[in-house]
């Protein structure tokens, strides 16, 4: 049977991958990583390709994330196909950041989860007025990965820690303010954009088609975000928020109390470390050894199930509150795996 998930093909100088699961918000998989990364391989060797182009099949979004059904049924069977997976999919969030030829993602629609991790590494990443662009994992008891802390990480001020503990979606103007994206593209010119990188070098078909960037609204808000997320803790965070006198923080207080406890701890502990690596590998180990530790917990699998499965949007965490997360169990996310340690080709 013909594995169409991902369409490639060659058109001119460039070379075109379409995520093709628009039912599935074209959530990514094994197999499509494995495809992905052969694609790239051939198309880095050849000559004839200049440009390689991203994209997502239907009128939804680029890509959603992962798979997180089948992360779901393998966290409780055991996890060995999740950890495979995730090996796999680090290692090319890697390369497209690596990639020696230009990499265009078209950053349409939902961008989520893994599909950040196909796009914002990319040499060229393009947003439009239509592009809802978030790393949402600490509403499903896990943590930005795919290289997400080393993005969020270094976006202005505590803006990443935000976006990464709130799990909020962005639009283009915040997407660039943050180091998410770098143009504005009208959504209806994408088509015209992607025809023309066939023929012309990627400069100048930007330069016929990029807009100037939409307002970014997070901007306004940068005064209490940057002092309640300075803060050292999670539970201290959520108090500066709350003295704050802003409606807006008190409303993220409420939406951070609603997260897992423990992916909120895991994930504010995995920014710091990352804003401190010199490398985005560097920040994939550590987010490796995280989505390895977290695999184990029962939030994972009651995110997903509140979330995704039966859809009760009520998940029952355990720990249930920020004060029962210990330290100790933060630390151990990140302890050294040995011989079980990400590596990279």
């Amino acid at each position: 049977m013909t594995d169409d998930s991902v369409l490639l093909g060659t058109r001119g100088e460039a070379a075109y991958l379409t995520l093709n699961r628009p039912r599935a918000l074209n959530a990514l998989n094994h197999a499509m990583v494995a495809r992905i990364d052969a694609a790239l391989t051939r198309w880095e060797r050849d000559p004839a390709v200049r440009t390689v182009v991203l994209a997502g099949a239907g009128e939804r979004g680029l890509c959603a994330g992962g798979d997180i059904r089948a992360i779901h049924d393998d966290a409780r069977a055991g996890g060995g196909a999740s950890t495979a997976f995730w090996r796999d999919e680090y290692r090319l969030n890697a390369r497209i950041a690596r990639y020696p030829k230009p990499y265009v993602a078209l950053m349409d629609g939902i961008v989520m989860g893994g599909g950040v991790g196909l796009s914002a590494h990319g040499g060229v990443r393009i947003a439009t007025e239509r592009s809802r662009i978030a790393m949402p994992e600490t509403g499903i008891g896990f943590l930005p990965d795919v290289g997400g802390t080393y993005l969020l990480a270094r976006a202005p001020g505590q803006l990443g820690t935000h976006l990464a503990l709130t799990g909020t979606a962005v639009g283009a103007g915040d997407a660039v303010l943050c180091g998410l994206a770098d143009h504005f593209v009208p959504s209806g010119q994408l088509p015209e954009l992607a025809d023309r990188l066939a023929c012309e070098p990627v400069e100048e078909a930007l330069h016929r088609h990029a807009a100037d960037v939409p307002d970014a609204p997070l901007r306004e808000h940068r005064e209490w975000i940057d002092h309640a997320y300075a803060a050292d803790s999670v539970p201290e965070i959520v108090e500066r928020l709350l003295a704050s006198g802003e409606p807006a923080a008190k409303e993220t207080a409420e939406t951070l109390l609603a997260k897992s406890p423990t992916s909120l701890k895991v994930t504010l502990t995995a920014l710091r470390l990352a804003r401190e690596v010199p490398t985005l590998e560097d920040a994939l180990r550590l987010e490796y050894r995280a989505a390895r530790a977290l695999l184990r917990t029962p939030d994972l699998v009651e995110g997903i199930r509140a979330q995704v499965v039966d859809k009760d949007r009520r998940p029952r965490w355990s720990p249930r509150t920020l004060e029962e997360v210990t330290e100790e169990f933060v630390a151990r996310c990140f302890a050294p795996l040995g011989a079980g340690e990400l590596t990279f080709p």
